[in-house]
């Protein structure tokens, strides 16, 4: 008799991810021993930039890769953990935990201990709780996420892993869509996240394409213990007030099958808006003249998709943050282009100016 259905489809979910790690890591083993004549010397890629590894044959196999899980201890990150740590050994994979601690609730420092008891009965190692200050920039929940991917990216470099697998679920994707469909700030942010992350591809979520009361259920038939974090009921949350009144209304209003559409909804835009970044990277350089500012005629014959891409891009080389870079600013800099009535400089984040200058456009510093 098999597993139950939830839980052979949280085991499926990471088993796939972590053979994509395993065939990314085979391909980058190749591409470095074909740079060295067929031998892997003595560097390796890694996310974080090349290591130092023992000489070897392409006949040798490479290190076991380790990838972590994060976990809060909730019921999507618990169920991955044990999915992590059953899928993993047959693979080859070592397999490790995350916990964080972001101090923003009492009590909090011995629910971390007890998460990483629990990775730890369940064979995960190395294992460790993380504690991290939450600044204010962005907002509480903007701030907490800043903090904990800062101390993720620490933790994957300490360890020397490959990813670290995140418990995002598909009810996830559809709050995050919809967040970003409040912001109004164009096609990117209806992508909600995305499969594989970060630099040199480090965040996988298996979980996308699963709903949350599939990883709830998978935790509950394996006697698993679970936390619920009180933030995630709070109305005084975002996320909260959507996930517990807003998608519920929608659901009432249109009918069963939302969160289904809403992924769906990302996954079409992320392929949309990956085409359109990458028609603008390409478009980027027949719009510069020979030293390398942007030309306006040429710049107004482009598609405005493309246009504000290259504008955007441009803005964040000069050192405006990404964060802080919404839409309205590309506007109005993309205004300089096609609305151009000898108006003066438009102020970006990160004290960068944009202007026109004699059919040119000039994004810098200051």
């Amino acid at each position: 008799m098999g597993p139950h259905p939830a839980v052979a489809a949280i085991r499926l979910a990471v088993r796939r991810v972590l053979h994509d790690i395993l065939t990314d890591q085979s391909r980058l083993g190749r591409t470095t021993g074909e740079r060295t004549g067929g031998r892997i010397t003595a560097r390796l890629a890694r996310p974080f930039g090349d290591i130092d590894i023992p000489e070897q044959t392409p006949n040798e196999r490479p290190p076991s890769p380790l990838v972590l899980v994060a976990c809060s201890g909730g019921a999507d990150s618990m169920a991955l953990a044990s999915a992590l740590a059953f899928e993993a050994p047959k693979l080859g994979v070592r397999a490790g935990g995350i916990t964080v601690d972001h101090g923003l609730q009492p009590g909090s420092d011995l629910r971390a201990e007890e998460v990483v008891l629990r990775l730890r009965e369940l064979g995960l190692d190395p294992v460790e709780s993380l504690t991290v200050t939450v600044g204010r920039d962005g907002g509480p929940e903007a701030a907490a996420r800043d903090a904990r991917y800062a101390a993720l990216d620490a933790a994957l470099e300490r360890h020397g892993g490959t990813a670290i697998l995140l418990g995002h679920t598909r009810d996830d994707q559809a709050e995050t869509v919809l967040l970003g469909l409040a912001r109004g700030s164009g096609i990117r942010s209806l992508s909600g996240m995305a499969a594989v992350s970060g630099a040199g591809g480090r965040y996988r979520r298996p979980f996308l394409q699963l709903d949350r009361q599939t990883a709830r259920k998978a935790c509950m038939v394996q006697a698993l213990p679970v936390w619920d974090d009180p933030h995630n009921a709070d109305p005084a949350y975002t996320r909260s007030r959507l996930r517990h009144e807003g998608l519920p209304a929608l659901e009432k209003a249109l009918g069963k099958g939302v969160v289904e559409a809403l992924a769906r909804t990302a996954q079409l835009s992320r392929d949309d808006a990956d085409a359109l970044d990458t028609w603008a990277s390409q478009a980027e350089a027949s719009v510069r003249d020979a030293t390398g500012l942007l030309e306006c005629a040429k710049l107004y014959a482009l598609p405005p998709a493309v246009r504000r891409r290259i504008l955007r891009r441009a803005a964040i080389e000069a050192g405006a943050p990404a964060g802080s870079l919404f839409a309205r600013h590309i506007e109005e800099v993309d205004r300089l282009i096609t609305g151009w009535r000898g108006q003066g400089a438009i102020n970006l984040p990160g004290k960068v100016v944009a202007q026109r200058q004699g059919g040119r456009l000039v994004i810098r510093q200051g």
